[in-house]
């Protein structure tokens, strides 16, 4: 008998992403989105899809995913942003997996093509981006369940057991503007710091804070721009580059800040 699919989303304000998110998982079984109060039409364009919605507080990005796993009731979950799309491959990929799984593997792993200001970013360490985003459904009492790990940034799903890994690729269309990356980086960063210092690393000192603030972020970018070819995605790659290493100096900065202030 063959396997069952379900997609988690989680959404707020995402009309604009989310009908190309929805019409690439249409084979699917069941599409279970939690909306935080998006105040646009995300809901009213995700019952046009009959995928089942839920409104919930805003718990954090790990708590709000795996809230919406936990509504799922088929054999897989397929986990995905509400501005991700899935590629016709992957597409046919997950059918001839649902038709014949191999029951051995307990999740998979699947190539993420990022997109940045409408351009697919190859080099620089962006690409393949293998993401844990397929797995088997599992009670959340049960000794290891596969659900997403508890933190403010940055969450990954986490599996104890066989993990396989698909070809099809899907796409992250995450920033088609400088402004909503420049938007992404301040708040990311600002969830960054908080983690530092939930971990103590504050840049007590002088040493600390120039190498967190200033070396890392240029050797960073010295080694995705030049040493992993970054500069091969043309204007856009440097761009990228350039406001990923700011990100990690304003990370380091703000933890330092947010600590002073504490």
């Amino acid at each position: 008998m063959p396997s069952t699919l379900s997609v988690a989303i989680i959404t707020l304000n995402e009309e604009a992403n989310l009908a190309r998110t929805l019409t690439s998982v249409q084979f699917v079984d069941e599409i279970i989105l939690v909306d935080s109060g998006s105040t646009d039409h995300t809901v009213e364009i995700a019952g046009s899809f009959h995928a089942k919605v839920f409104v919930e507080p805003w718990k954090g990005f790990a708590a709000q995913k795996n809230s919406a796993i936990d509504k799922c009731s088929s054999t897989w979950v397929l986990s995905i942003d509400a501005d991700e799309e899935l590629t016709p491959e992957l597409q046919s990929e997950l059918r001839t997996l649902l038709q014949s799984e191999d029951t051995s593997i307990e999740a998979y792993r699947l190539p993420l093509r990022h997109v940045v200001l409408h351009r697919w970013i190859r080099h620089g360490g962006y690409y393949p981006d293998m993401k844990l985003r397929l797995f088997r459904r599992n009670d959340p009492a049960s000794p290891s369940p596969i659900r997403f790990s508890e933190r403010a940034v940055h969450e990954s799903i986490q599996c104890s057991g066989p993990i396989g890994a698909l070809e099809g690729e899907f796409i992250h269309h995450g920033y088609p503007t400088l402004e909503t990356y420049i938007d992404h980086m301040n708040r990311y960063s600002t969830l960054g710091a908080q983690l530092l210092v939930t971990k103590g690393r504050i840049s007590r000192n002088w040493l600390a804070f120039c190498t967190n603030v200033v070396v890392v972020p240029v050797l960073t970018f010295l080694w995705n721009y030049l040493f992993r070819l970054g500069f091969l995605d043309g204007r856009e790659g440097l761009l990228l580059h350039l406001y990923h290493s700011t990100y990690i100096s304003w990370k380091y900065a703000k933890a330092w800040n947010l600590a002073r202030r504490q």
